[in-house]
């Protein structure tokens, strides 16, 4: 799917706030939660998280983050270039 298809799929399913987001790598997001559903689609680069979620997402994936798990997460090599929709704007 390109970005505008994403966008329009994230839509169909109630996301209220859906842009892009890029960050070089290394990147890190320390431990938080997300008070609403937040997805992310991964265009380019991967991301891995941890502390209460243990998955690494690359390119062509999509990641649903459950609400209210605390987590953390760090930018691969490449770094990342996001399609990233929330149910709050801001919670992300």
């Amino acid at each position: 799917m390109n970005e505008k298809e994403l966008q329009a799929q994230l839509e169909k399913e109630g996301f209220k706030h859906i842009f892009l987001w890029h960050d070089d790598p290394g990147k890190v997001y320390e431990k938080h939660a997300h008070k609403g559903a937040v997805s992310f689609y991964i265009m380019k680069g991967s991301v891995t998280f941890t502390s209460g979620i243990n998955k690494e997402v690359g390119a062509g994936e999509r990641f649903d983050v459950p609400i209210g798990v605390e987590h953390s997460a760090i930018v691969g090599h490449e770094g990342c270039d996001w399609v990233v929709g929330e149910m709050i704007e801001g919670d992300s």
